[in-house]
């Protein structure tokens, strides 16, 4: 017998947030970054509170840490796999590097037509003072205990033997991104293509590269996927308490990084 006054359970999808620079809050103690543990509580009440049908993820990353990258995606797909609930990613203006390996954490990756996607290597940089500091009669005094203590000092000549050390490096993480992306894309890519050298592509051209499935936004596509009725339930990071009445000085470092990395991939600014 059904009664009258009860309606059908509205479908609801979880829409969580990644907005910025990975590893950012885990290097300054604070910050707005993404990290494993800062998004942990986040991620598992976005799969479990309300049964969603699915777990969409409104994605904006030019990357950051290749760890924490890493210890995101396993964990979004460990919690997909054991709720059984499909991960949508929607790009927005980029998933690049470590913002990319986020993305293969979902079933499906969506796009905007001006989205970049890719630059799926890693990269090591900084500046070489050495000449500068001798035109000015300075002299750099470093003592070591150790033999590898003291390697690509900025302030010395950069010597072969720590770049190829560097590459030693770079490497298997380098190996790690790449069997992420093939574990979770492989089936939709040419495997007579070089995906890896850290090229990026933006819109249609990803999705025709098998990088994303489709061009579409988070509402519309979730509408069509679960009908006019669905729910959007939001999750977001919580600002800490007196964050919210000023900016510290982890926000101005984080805000910088994050500008910088942004201003590599996207046009404009």
């Amino acid at each position: 017998m059904r009664i009258p006054f009860l309606s059908p359970r509205r479908p609801t999808v979880s829409v969580i947030r990644l907005q910025g620079a990975i590893g950012v809050a885990a290097r300054t103690g604070g910050g707005t970054g993404l990290s494993d543990a800062g998004l942990a509580p986040l991620l598992s009440r976005a799969f479990t509170r309300g049964k969603p049908v699915a777990v969409a993820i409104a994605l904006n990353s030019p990357g950051g840490s290749p760890v924490q990258s890493s210890l995101i995606a396993a964990r979004i797909r460990r919690l997909a796999d054991r709720h059984n609930v499909p991960v949508h990613a929607f790009v927005e203006d980029v998933a690049a590097s470590g913002g990319y390996w986020l993305a293969t954490a979902a079933d499906t990756i969506w796009a905007d037509d001006s989205s970049v996607l890719g630059s799926i290597g890693v990269i090591s940089a900084g500046f070489g003072f050495s000449d500068l500091i001798a035109r000015y009669g300075i002299e750099r005094r470093v003592h070591t205990a150790g033999t590898a203590k003291s390697w690509l000092d900025p302030f010395r000549p950069e010597k072969p033997e720590d770049v190829a050390r560097l590459h030693r490096l770079l490497e298997p993480i380098h190996e790690a991104f790449k069997a992420q992306v093939r574990m979770r894309r492989g089936d939709k890519m040419d495997p007579a293509r070089d995906y890896f050298t850290g090229d990026v592509w933006v819109g249609r051209e990803a999705v025709d590269l098998g990088l994303a499935d489709g061009i579409g936004h988070l509402e519309p596509v979730m509408r069509d996927l679960f009908g006019d009725k669905v729910r959007f339930q939001t999750y977001g990071q919580r600002v800490p308490f007196l964050r919210r009445f000023g900016i510290s000085a982890d926000d101005i470092i984080d805000a910088a990084a994050e500008r910088a990395a942004f201003a590599r991939l996207t046009p404009g600014g």
